[in-house]
């Protein structure tokens, strides 16, 4: 709901990065109507100083824009901070978000787009920002630690591979978000070669055989027939 506010959006600052004026203006105001505090930019370079003045909790962010890209600005955030960045653009093709993984993008809001949807992907990226600031996660009897790289179901720890922990740990990271073989691949490997991307089978599959509690009717990682993988919502458990 437009206007809501709650403890993921009070008091945040998010920078918004957009070279169109109506843009701008749309956001900023469902965002300030949130209780987000909205610092605009309209160019690349604009984006960068103001990162760097403001320090914002959350940026959304264009990726066509004047004088530095939004891919560009992207990787320049991710040299010194792990704030969560949204791109705003027309440019989804799989090979674009993939380079969108590989710099460390956390969402994409597709243009045209719902201004009452990139709000709610605002305060869900908010939340998963909140959980990451602790070194563990809890869904169900699931429990990851990142720190440890440590894995327990039920209260039992299980022993993962280097991969499965990783693959495990991303989507945690994404309840409810569908990826690819492809987009998980680059995501935990950085490895975005097409004849590699159905090893991720096999990896989630060995990897359901350790904490799903009936690995033939999986619980926590869930099949998108046709797509690839989804981590299940809280509610799905």
């Amino acid at each position: 709901m437009a206007g809501a506010r709650s403890v993921y959006t009070e008091g945040v600052k998010v920078l918004v990065v957009d070279d169109e004026d109506w843009v701008l203006e749309t956001v900023r105001r469902y965002l300030e109507q949130a209780g987000l505090e909205v610092i605009p930019a309209r160019d690349g370079a604009a984006a960068v100083e103001a990162f760097e003045r403001e320090t914002p909790d959350l940026v959304v962010l264009d990726w066509m824009l004047p004088k530095l890209d939004g891919l560009a600005v992207a990787a320049r955030i991710r040299r010194s901070s792990r704030v969560p960045i949204i791109m705003l653009t027309a440019r989804v093709t799989e090979q674009d978000r993939l380079a969108g993984f590989d710099v460390g993008i956390d969402d994409y809001v597709v243009k045209p787009f719902s201004a009452r949807e990139l709000e709610a992907r605002v305060r869900a990226v908010l939340r998963r920002s909140s959980s990451k600031d602790s070194p563990t996660q809890e869904v169900g009897d699931l429990r990851l630690d990142r720190e440890q790289r440590l894995v327990w179901i039920r209260g039992e720890l299980v022993e993962l591979s280097a991969m499965g922990f990783d693959l495990l740990a991303f989507l945690m990271t994404h309840p409810g978000r569908v990826f690819t073989r492809l987009e998980l691949l680059g995501a935990v490997r950085g490895e975005t070669y097409s004849g590699f991307e159905r090893s991720i089978d096999s990896h989630i599959k060995r990897l359901r055989q350790k904490i799903e509690p009936d690995p033939a009717h999986p619980s926590y990682i869930l099949t998108v027939f046709g797509v690839g993988y989804r981590f299940a919502r809280g509610e799905d458990t």
